[in-house]
């Protein structure tokens, strides 16, 4: 089994890269995905979450207000930290559940685990290879303006709550250029999966007796 980790900046295209990955035939773990099922309706997670942060953050049907929470901690670094020190090690472990499911299934398959907040996490050393989409965070503003309505302000403090390009770029293993057009995104994507194909195709003859 391969184990890739998977990032990139808000609006850097990630998400492009994570589905052509999926359509190449890597088992996809996906951390936003995670982190819903952590906070899920009756789940310890959104038990915990309301304690720390009250009944403010819930809606009317007893789901996470999304938006409600976000306003506290994209504004609030502490508040943040405290966020994360009750997801992310449920996330963590239902990653790990998928992640073994995975291997059961198909010893020889590729998982890709998609973390937003991979470098943030410190995370960077527990993957055999970590790719970043990139996008220079100028654009990704730019993005969240035209794309998702986004206030400027509010696009700029959630690129600032992330870590920065530099630090991703960092730990980076292959680099994806995000900037341009999906598609274009795509192609690069389907060459890296060709690449490791064939590397592992080669490991394999080489283990050949």
């Amino acid at each position: 089994m391969q184990r890739i980790g998977l990032t990139g900046g808000i609006a850097a295209g990630k998400s492009v890269a994570a589905q052509r990955l999926a359509e190449r035939g890597a088992v996809l773990v996906d951390y936003d995905v995670l982190s819903r099922e952590a906070v899920a309706p009756g789940s310890t997670g959104l038990a915990e979450v309301v304690a720390a942060f009250g009944d403010g953050v819930l809606a009317a049907d007893g789901t996470l207000d999304r938006p409600a929470l976000a306003a506290v901690v994209f504004a609030d670094a502490g508040a943040r930290e405290r966020l994360n020190g009750i997801v992310h090690p449920v996330v963590r472990r239902l990653a790990a559940e998928r992640e073994a499911a995975a291997a059961a299934a198909d010893p020889g398959a590729v998982v890709v685990h998609d973390v937003p907040l991979l470098v943030e996490t410190g995370r960077a050393d527990a993957f055999h290879l970590v790719v970043v989409v990139h996008t220079p965070a100028v654009l990704r503003v730019e993005r969240l303006v035209r794309t998702r309505g986004m206030d400027r302000g509010e696009a700029e403090r959630r690129i600032a709550a992330q870590a920065s390009d530099e630090d991703r770029l960092a730990v980076a293993d292959v680099v994806l250029d995000g900037s341009g057009d999906p598609g274009q995104l795509r192609s690069e994507v389907d060459a890296l999966w060709d690449r490791l194909a064939a590397e592992r195709h080669d490991e394999q003859d080489a283990e050949q007796p």
